[in-house]
């Protein structure tokens, strides 16, 4: 703007030639032409800034995905969910500007991080049995001929980096507990300490830093198999990077091209015989020698095995008169004398068991069905209804225990 000022002023006032305008101001002819040409400067305005309908919430936000920020990954709210969680406030708009402030607020913070040395780690370094890491991740297998979805149990010693996985429908109590005891069967003891993010099935509640309310029934566990729980810094997973860098390399080493499998039990024991022999493939990377070589001078450093922690639920039922309990949408026959009365039903990873007066009254194959749309199922033993049958003989012609 300053120097068509100035091509207009020796032209117009001091009545110099283009020539000699364009030697002095170092532009070509044709350049100072156009200009003197135009008759005028056209004016430059700064444009606006134009208010966001985001303005008045932003702060609100921000301080939402701080707070997101510092939870696990599973237990953050999507922006979907901060979305309506501002409609609730007030927020007229629209979805696209709160993902597109998410957006930069993230950058922002991704810059803040890189230039304060947040993203620098400290190298951790463990000795022979003090400490395993446990993790859980989400894949798919393909049972007998379905492809389901499985929650598959990491859990790595931190010195020799042995590792194993086992997959489980859910990734309930029971399960967790069932996961720990092939771990430590495999591996030939227990480790020191347990390192874990801050699942809901070990953490009650996550307080600041370190401070956690663990979980009674999980705490029975660590107490059983003698070694010490310790919980992660939320948002901090360096400090179980080996189990992590174990679910991201497991997918391609073992998850990915696996073959049909019956069932679950079938996957678990291919799974098993496959991480053992990944041991001897794989070099350790700090130690001599490959993995297996590393475990086992770590096995005299890990303590005695004892016996499997009995880590089953409990909960209390009532038989109906039609001699069945209900349990995750289906249900269960029960021996025809208890009807109509309390039961203890006793969850494990795979079966289910039905006590009542300090006796084991039946078990069952436990039926896990992750999909909605399939209907219940019954399953019954016809001898719980024998008793009813005696009295009631007319029963076995339709009776549906006895459709078999």
């Amino acid at each position: 703007m300053g120097l068509l000022n100035i091509i207009r002023r020796m032209h117009l006032r001091q009545k110099l030639s283009i020539r000699e305008i364009a030697r002095r101001t170092g532009l070509s002819r044709n350049t100072v032409t156009k200009h003197l040409a135009a008759g005028t400067i056209a004016p430059q305005f700064a444009t606006a800034e134009r208010t966001s309908k985001l303005d008045a919430f932003a702060d609100k936000l921000a301080g939402w995905l701080k707070t997101e920020a510092g939870k696990a990954r599973k237990q953050r709210r999507t922006l979907k969910q901060l979305h309506a969680d501002l409609v609730t406030l007030g927020f007229t708009g629209s979805y696209g500007r709160v993902a597109a402030f998410a957006r930069r607020w993230r950058a922002d913070r991704q810059r803040d991080q890189q230039t304060t040395g947040r993203g620098t780690f400290v190298p951790l370094s463990f000795r022979p049995g003090e400490a395993f890491q446990f993790d859980w991740s989400e894949d798919f297998a393909v049972l007998g001929g379905e492809r389901r979805k499985l929650q598959v149990a990491h859990i790595k010693l931190a010195h020799s980096r042995t590792f194993l996985l086992r997959a489980y429908p859910l990734q309930t109590h029971e399960m967790l507990f069932d996961a720990h005891w092939h771990g430590f069967r495999v591996f030939g003891g227990v480790p020191g300490r347990g390192i874990y993010d801050n699942m809901r099935t070990a953490a009650d509640r996550v307080g600041r830093g370190k401070e956690r309310q663990v979980n009674i029934r999980f705490l029975a566990m660590t107490n059983h198999y003698v070694f010490e729980p310790d919980f992660c810094t939320p948002a901090a997973g360096w400090e179980n990077g080996q189990v992590k860098k174990n679910v991201r390399d497991s997918r391609h080493q073992m998850l990915q091209g696996m073959p049909d499998f019956p069932d679950i039990a079938a996957l678990n024991v291919w799974l098993e015989r496959r991480c053992v022999a990944l041991w001897r493939e794989t070099a350790h990377g700090t130690l001599l020698g490959t993995i297996a070589d590393v475990w086992a001078e770590e096995q005299s450093a890990l303590m005695p095995l004892p016996v499997a922690f009995d880590g089953f639920i409990e909960l209390s039922k009532r038989v109906s008169p039609t001699c069945l309990i209900s349990f995750e949408r289906n249900r269960y026959s029960v021996p025809a004398s208890f009807a109509n009365r309390p039961v203890s039903l006793r969850i494990h990873p795979d079966r289910l068991v039905v006590a009542a007066e300090g006796n084991i009254l039946c078990e069952h194959p436990r039926i896990i069905e992750r999909s909605h749309h399939l209907p219940p199922r019954t399953i019954y033993d016809w001898r719980h209804y024998l008793a009813v049958v005696q009295r009631k003989p007319g029963a076995l012609r339709n009776g549906a225990p006895f459709a078999e």
